[in-house]
């Protein structure tokens, strides 16, 4: 411990290094990992012609091809001069070409065997030193592949041993034809261009990321703040039967002469247990109460609010009917508060993307639940419809999936838009209050 604390920082940073170039260019420098095409989804790609664009992917090894070619014939050109098919032409011709294309498959490995070919190659060549036109070429081509093939650290540490080898080999080799400079001023640049664009690929990659998560964030924000309204506006509704179950469990011994001790103990428990729902529902909705809320002075809306709802939006300029169909009758208070917050997001919904427009409230009494469609037409006039976050659709769903309901919603075939929904109410409880009102 002590001996690993005294260590300098020139040491750490050295021990930083050499683990990094052993990460870099050592570790799995025998693995297989061929070349893909190129995305179809590029800035140029994707503006090219379907039958183009096939081809286009395979740009990058069409263009490390074509350089191998060309380094062959020019290796094997300028080797027959000096000794036809024999030595030179082998190793000056075929060598660096066949490196170039290993890069494609092998891209560390190519790296290396292009460095430990390069005093052979110089050896047997007879011109400049220690890289001819075509190795120079080649060895070139294997630095900028690796390097748009693993990262920008990766490209600093083979300059670097490029640049050493080629001051080895220059000690060796006539001065006056050392060819060392010009290949590090044309690696650093190529490495350059290829580390820039890396950086910026990687940039745009992680800003892609960061607004997907920004996405999913907000959506999941918007999808609480509906969940919050909803248990709120359902502690009014519940905490109001809850309270109304308390006082009849309370009043009802008093209604009955000489009530037996088990009723009057039965109508006691029963509120108990009212008063102690009352009680949780009251605690666990304050956790999901905002500190500013103020709980309404007045009851939760109805279907019966409706006409009114409809009045209030007919003053701001939207033309709207609404037409009842079944019979009509009292619902649970859930579903009625769910129905009249649906049908009052819908009509808002269209105030602000389609102005101009005439919507439609339909509702229906249906045996089992109540159907509601909300329609509307498309924009007219000369306002811009608004833009809006989506938080009305999502609300209008969380209640309808609150009550185990179904909903669609979507565009119509005029351009407008349609909200369909339907809140299932249990035949039991129907009939239950059929009865009371009987």
């Amino acid at each position: 411990m002590t001996e690993t604390k005294t260590r300098s920082p020139e040491h750490r940073i050295a021990t930083g290094a050499i683990a990094g170039l052993r990460q870099d260019l050592f570790h799995d420098v025998l693995d297989y990992r061929p070349m893909g095409p190129l995305g179809t989804d590029g800035p140029v790609i994707r503006r090219l012609p379907g039958t183009v664009r096939k081809g286009a992917v395979w740009f990058p090894h069409a263009v490390v091809g074509v350089v191998a070619l060309i380094s062959l014939l020019d290796g094997v050109f300028s080797a027959n001069a000096y000794s036809p098919f024999g030595l030179t032409t082998v190793v000056t011709g075929f060598l660096p070409p066949a490196v170039l294309l290993m890069t494609m498959v092998r891209p560390l490995l190519a790296f290396w065997v292009s460095i430990a070919s390069t005093p052979l190659v110089a050896a047997v060549s007879h011109g400049s030193w220690p890289w001819e036109a075509g190795p120079f070429a080649c060895h070139l081509g294997v630095l900028i592949v690796v390097a748009a093939r693993t990262r920008p650290r990766t490209a600093a540490w083979m300059w670097l041993i490029t640049l050493f080898v080629g001051s080895f080999l220059g000690n060796f080799g006539p001065p006056y034809s050392s060819t060392t400079e010009p290949m590090a001023i044309a690696s650093a640049f190529g490495l350059l261009l290829v580390a820039v664009v890396q950086i910026r690929r990687e940039a745009q990659r992680e800003v892609t990321v960061q607004r997907t998560v920004t996405a999913v964030e907000r959506d999941r924000r918007t999808l609480l703040e509906e969940r919050t309204t909803i248990a709120r506006e359902l502690h009014d509704v519940v905490a109001h039967h809850m309270s109304v179950v308390a006082i009849q469990a309370e009043a009802a011994p008093y209604r009955v002469e000489n009530p037996p001790p088990e009723l009057e103990q039965a109508f006691a428990t029963i509120r108990e247990n009212a008063v102690a729902a009352l009680t949780e529902l009251r605690r666990v909705l304050g956790v999901v109460r905002a500190e500013d809320y103020e709980a309404p002075d007045a009851p939760q809306p109805t279907l019966a609010e409706i006409d009114r709802l409809l009045d209030n939006v007919r003053e701001t300029g939207l033309e709207t009917e609404k037409t009842v169909t079944g019979a009509v009758r009292e619902l649970p208070q859930g579903v009625e508060l769910s129905a009249y917050r649906i049908v009052q997001e819908a009509l808002s919904n269209t105030l602000r993307h389609a102005p101009g427009a005439a919507a439609r409230v339909e509702i229906g009494y249906v045996l089992g639940g109540l159907g509601v469609r909300i329609v509307n037409g498309a924009a007219r006039g000369l306002v811009k419809p608004s833009p809006g976050a989506g938080h009305g659709i999502t609300g209008m769903r969380e209640r309808v999936a609150m009550l185990n309901g179904d909903m669609t919603a979507g565009s119509t075939d005029d351009g407008g838009y349609e909200v369909v929904v339907f809140l299932p109410v249990p035949a039991q409880r129907e009939s239950v209050e059929d009865g009371e009102e009987a």
